[in-house]
């Protein structure tokens, strides 16, 4: 089983968040950001051996962790915290692995590669950058980077818009989902796959179910097109209802399995044996290394 879309904070991330006075910070296990109320984490949930234990116990071959884009840290001006996040990531044991991340206002082309050279699986890009054409289109450096070294992309969601007395479920449930349909639809405006014909993608959380959108799209004048079978969407925070709404429209081809742990975790989407495995091992892998790539996870479900 391969799962694309976890969080795992090492101790020098935490030793950084810890060493801030303005947000995101972290005092004790209170996380504090710019836009979010604070929350209180889970020690257990960033123990590295308890996660090993975890993922050994379900069967994962290969776990990709994330930075939590939420917190902003792409938009900040501190190195510091991505450098903590990279050096922390890359000693992770088995079965993880990391995506790597960069600063979006002013990204730094030739780290990026170093990092995709040194076993980061590919690059995450927040949601929120990308929510028009023009977007996709300012991070074009970046993507035919990735592009060019067979990595994949992940668009996770960023910092959410804060509102006012909103309840703690509001920005994960509202300003996430709403920042991955904003993207996914700027990429179709944007015309992505003219530039970048080679490139993966994945919208975590099933892209806030923008595919099930695909009607009204029709109804006021666009075209979805053909299924892409680079774009590809997780199935975190999603049970059977929301995955297989989204596997109507893309194929079951297109659906890879991400848990979004420790913030949720293995969800039966009641697909059956047979789309289970393709979801859980046969998808995540063509996203993480292209088709007709040996599988070095085959054989562990």
């Amino acid at each position: 089983m391969i799962d694309v879309h976890q969080h795992l904070w090492p101790a020098e991330f935490v030793d950084r968040l810890r060493a801030r006075r303005t947000p995101p910070y972290l005092d004790g296990w209170t996380l504090h950001t710019e836009t979010e109320a604070p929350y209180e984490i889970d020690p257990a949930a960033h123990a590295v051996d308890k996660r090993v234990a975890l993922e050994r116990d379900a069967g994962t071959a290969l776990a990709v962790v994330s930075l939590s884009s939420p917190l902003g840290i792409e938009q900040l001006d501190d190195a510091s915290l991505l450098d903590a996040w990279h050096v922390g990531a890359a000693g992770l044991p088995r079965p993880f692995k990391a995506w790597a991340s960069v600063s979006v206002v002013d990204p730094d082309v030739r780290g990026l590669e170093t990092l995709l050279g040194k076993g980061f699986v590919g690059l995450q890009l927040p949601a929120q950058v990308l929510g028009t054409p023009a977007g996709w289109n300012a991070h074009g450096e970046l993507l035919a980077t990735v592009e060019r070294l067979n990595k994949p992309v992940l668009v996770h969601p960023g910092a959410a818009v804060p509102v006012d007395e909103s309840p703690g479920w509001w920005a994960p449930v509202v300003d996430y989902s709403s920042q991955l349909q904003a993207a996914w639809w700027a990429w179709h405006a944007y015309g992505g796959r003219r530039d970048f014909p080679r490139l993966r993608i994945c919208f975590v959380a099933a892209a806030g179910l923008a595919p099930v959108h695909h009607e009204r799209l029709t109804a006021r004048g666009g075209r979805l097109g053909t299924i892409d079978p680079n774009l590809y969407v997780d199935t975190s925070s999603y049970g059977p209802q929301g995955i297989d709404a989204v596997a109507r429209i893309l194929g079951i081809d297109q659906v890879v399995h991400g848990t979004d742990r420790p913030y949720a975790g293995i969800t039966d989407h009641r697909q059956g044996a047979a789309a289970t495995a393709v979801i859980r091992h046969d998808n995540p892998h063509r996203l993480l290394h292209g088709a007709g790539q040996p599988s070095p996870e085959r054989g562990v479900q």
